[in-house]
């Protein structure tokens, strides 16, 4: 476990630990060549748009960290693709499990316990770093980001998802656990922190997202239209479109002549 953990990280380790994401997307043992399998299936058909973003391919020969690796399915499809690993995630039990995953797999990987606010690693390290929905769920999720851009060597990319404040979710989660339960005054934000997966669990504006990567170039930020959208927004979510997507996806790559931004 990370050493001297505040005890919001704590919670949020402990949430995690128990059960990294995804570990509900099949009844197969945890560990088994099966388990991984159908975690892998499922997380596609569930996010058909990961792999796009993602661009698995475009990272072959590149050095590639993975912060907050979960069960290991999107550093094994860089790893298929060639890419140099590095995967570090808060929780003992995400690394064991990826650990075995590459073994199966026959890939390599540096694996380590950390800490996406300070993460171990020199500056300009990186030829891409990359984070699917996680820096949402730690305390400081801007000090995560200047991390994570700190890491990253000039020309490198970046690519993040954090969750949309202006979003169906959003929206559906204060509907649902404040005013129908009579509680009108609990806001949005407290709502997301409370009953939202890991305690202290945050959305973000689009125009906050980019504030958190000012200062790097190329910068896109875009909503996508979830699944989980659709729960709550229904048929006015084909209406909208990605307009109030609750996924978005975040890239920018970093200058050759400057250090990292401000947040």
């Amino acid at each position: 476990m990370v050493e001297a953990l505040t005890p919001e990280k704590r919670a949020v380790h402990a949430f995690w630990n128990a059960s990294p994401c995804g570990t509900t997307l099949t009844d197969a043992d945890p560990g088994s060549a099966r388990f991984f399998s159908e975690v892998e299936t499922r997380r596609y058909e569930i996010e058909p748009w990961i792999p796009r973003f993602a661009d698995f391919e475009g990272a072959r020969g590149k050095r590639l960290l993975e912060i907050g690796i979960g069960l290991g399915t999107d550093l094994v499809r860089f790893g298929r693709a060639g890419a140099q690993l590095t995967g570090v995630d808060l929780t003992e039990r995400s690394i064991e499990l990826v650990a075995r995953r590459l073994e199966l797999e026959g890939l390599q990987s540096d694996l380590r316990v950390a800490d996406a606010e300070r993460l171990p690693f020199a500056d300009d390290s990186f030829d891409r770093v990359y984070s699917w929905g996680v820096l949402h769920h730690t305390p400081d999720t801007a000090r995560a980001v200047r991390e994570a851009v700190r890491v990253l060597r000039p020309g490198g990319r970046l690519c993040l998802m954090l969750y949309g404040r202006r979003s169906w979710v959003y929206a559906g989660f204060w509907i649902r656990f404040a005013l129908l339960r009579a509680r009108p005054w609990r806001t949005p934000a407290w709502v997301m922190a409370n009953h939202n997966e890991s305690q202290g669990t945050k959305a973000f504006s689009r125009r906050r997202m980019r504030a958190m990567v000012e200062g790097l170039s190329d910068i896109r930020v875009d909503p996508i239209a979830t699944p989980y959208d659709r729960r709550y927004g229904g048929p006015l979510v084909r209406l909208t479109g990605d307009r109030f997507g609750w996924h978005v996806a975040i890239r920018a790559c970093k200058p050759e002549h400057s250090g990292q931004p401000g947040v």
